[in-house]
Protein backbone atom coordinates (compact mmCIF):
# COMPACT_ATOMS: atom_id res chain seq x y z
CA UNK A 1 0.00 0.00 0.00
CA UNK A 2 2.87 2.74 0.32
CA UNK A 3 3.78 1.34 -2.86
CA UNK A 4 0.74 2.95 -4.55
CA UNK A 5 0.88 6.41 -1.87
CA UNK A 6 4.20 7.07 -3.14
CA UNK A 7 3.22 6.26 -7.19
CA UNK A 8 0.06 8.81 -6.67
CA UNK A 9 2.53 11.43 -5.00
CA UNK A 10 4.78 11.34 -7.38
CA UNK A 11 2.33 11.43 -10.25
CA UNK A 12 0.98 14.98 -8.36
CA UNK A 13 4.52 16.32 -8.52
CA UNK A 14 4.71 15.62 -11.85
CA UNK A 15 1.34 16.83 -13.28
CA UNK A 16 2.13 20.16 -10.56
CA UNK A 17 3.29 22.80 -12.07
CA UNK A 18 6.38 24.71 -11.01
CA UNK A 19 6.21 28.84 -11.13
CA UNK A 20 9.92 29.96 -12.16
CA UNK A 21 8.94 33.46 -10.91
CA UNK A 22 8.66 32.39 -7.54
CA UNK A 23 12.04 31.34 -6.82
CA UNK A 24 12.30 29.46 -3.34
CA UNK A 25 8.74 30.44 -2.62
CA UNK A 26 6.88 27.97 -5.54
CA UNK A 27 4.33 25.98 -4.33
CA UNK A 28 5.10 22.91 -6.75
CA UNK A 29 8.62 23.08 -5.74
CA UNK A 30 7.95 23.15 -2.19
CA UNK A 31 5.31 20.12 -2.24
CA UNK A 32 8.42 17.83 -4.24
CA UNK A 33 10.73 18.60 -1.61
CA UNK A 34 8.20 17.50 0.74
CA UNK A 35 7.23 14.37 -0.77
CA UNK A 36 10.91 13.92 -1.74
CA UNK A 37 11.97 13.77 2.80
CA UNK A 38 8.25 12.26 3.61
CA UNK A 39 9.43 8.80 1.18
CA UNK A 40 13.35 8.92 1.56
CA UNK A 41 13.10 5.29 1.02
CA UNK A 42 10.65 5.62 -2.10
CA UNK A 43 8.40 2.61 -2.79
CA UNK A 44 9.65 0.98 0.67
CA UNK A 45 9.16 4.09 3.01
CA UNK A 46 6.81 2.83 5.60
CA UNK A 47 3.76 5.32 6.51
CA UNK A 48 3.12 5.85 9.99
CA UNK A 49 0.22 7.18 9.61
CA UNK A 50 -1.97 6.23 7.06
CA UNK A 51 -4.95 8.37 6.95
CA UNK A 52 -3.54 11.28 7.04
CA UNK A 53 -1.06 10.68 4.38
CA UNK A 54 -4.36 9.98 2.33
CA UNK A 55 -6.03 12.73 3.59
CA UNK A 56 -3.18 15.04 2.21
CA UNK A 57 -2.97 13.55 -0.72
CA UNK A 58 -7.03 13.84 -1.09
CA UNK A 59 -6.10 17.91 -0.51
CA UNK A 60 -3.52 18.76 -2.70
CA UNK A 61 -5.48 16.30 -5.60
CA UNK A 62 -8.33 18.47 -5.11
CA UNK A 63 -6.56 21.93 -5.56
CA UNK A 64 -4.28 20.57 -8.41
CA UNK A 65 -7.91 19.89 -10.43
CA UNK A 66 -9.67 23.29 -9.81
CA UNK A 67 -12.61 21.53 -7.41
CA UNK A 68 -12.65 24.73 -5.43
CA UNK A 69 -12.47 26.72 -8.76
CA UNK A 70 -15.44 24.62 -10.00
CA UNK A 71 -17.70 24.12 -7.36
CA UNK A 72 -17.62 27.47 -6.20
CA UNK A 73 -17.56 30.08 -9.48
CA UNK A 74 -16.90 33.46 -9.79
CA UNK A 75 -19.41 35.65 -11.45
CA UNK A 76 -16.91 37.34 -13.17
CA UNK A 77 -12.78 36.97 -13.10
CA UNK A 78 -11.96 40.84 -11.73
CA UNK A 79 -10.70 41.59 -8.05
CA UNK A 80 -10.97 45.01 -5.77
CA UNK A 81 -8.39 46.49 -7.90
CA UNK A 82 -9.02 45.67 -10.90
CA UNK A 83 -5.91 44.28 -12.25
CA UNK A 84 -5.71 40.91 -14.36
CA UNK A 85 -4.02 37.69 -13.60
CA UNK A 86 -0.73 38.57 -15.88
CA UNK A 87 -0.70 41.88 -13.93
CA UNK A 88 -0.98 39.69 -10.57
CA UNK A 89 1.60 37.30 -11.48
CA UNK A 90 3.62 40.05 -12.54
CA UNK A 91 3.94 41.81 -8.89
CA UNK A 92 4.09 38.85 -6.90
CA UNK A 93 6.92 37.82 -9.28
CA UNK A 94 10.03 37.48 -6.66
CA UNK A 95 12.26 39.70 -8.43
CA UNK A 96 9.25 42.30 -8.21
CA UNK A 97 9.02 41.97 -4.51
CA UNK A 98 12.76 42.16 -4.31
CA UNK A 99 12.60 45.26 -5.51
CA UNK A 100 9.52 46.80 -3.39
CA UNK A 101 11.95 45.58 -0.58
CA UNK A 102 14.74 47.52 -2.02
CA UNK A 103 12.40 50.64 -2.34
CA UNK A 104 11.33 50.04 1.17
CA UNK A 105 14.88 49.62 2.42
CA UNK A 106 15.58 53.10 0.92
CA UNK A 107 12.90 55.09 2.35
CA UNK A 108 13.17 53.09 6.05
CA UNK A 109 16.53 54.88 5.70
CA UNK A 110 15.82 57.79 4.96
CA UNK A 111 13.17 58.02 7.48
CA UNK A 112 15.74 57.37 10.27
CA UNK A 113 18.26 59.56 9.26
CA UNK A 114 15.43 62.43 9.28
CA UNK A 115 14.81 61.21 13.02
CA UNK A 116 18.11 60.62 14.79
CA UNK A 117 20.33 63.60 16.43
CA UNK A 118 23.21 64.48 13.88
CA UNK A 119 25.49 64.95 17.02
CA UNK A 120 25.46 63.87 21.04
CA UNK A 121 24.87 67.57 21.88
CA UNK A 122 22.02 67.87 20.23
CA UNK A 123 19.15 65.70 21.72
CA UNK A 124 19.96 66.87 25.31
CA UNK A 125 19.77 70.41 24.27
CA UNK A 126 16.50 69.74 22.80
CA UNK A 127 15.40 67.64 25.86
CA UNK A 128 16.87 69.88 28.30
CA UNK A 129 14.19 73.29 26.43
CA UNK A 130 11.11 71.91 27.27
CA UNK A 131 12.10 71.50 31.32
CA UNK A 132 10.52 73.64 33.37
CA UNK A 133 12.90 76.26 34.63
CA UNK A 134 13.59 75.87 38.41
CA UNK A 135 12.38 78.90 40.28
CA UNK A 136 14.80 80.90 42.43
Amino acid sequence: MAASRYRRFLKLCEEWPVDETKRGRDLGAYLRQRVAQAFREGENTQVAEPEACDQMYESLARLHSNYYKHKYPRPRDTSFSGLSLEEYKLILSTDTLGEFKDMNKGMWKKLQEKFTARSPEEKPKAWAQTLPRPRT
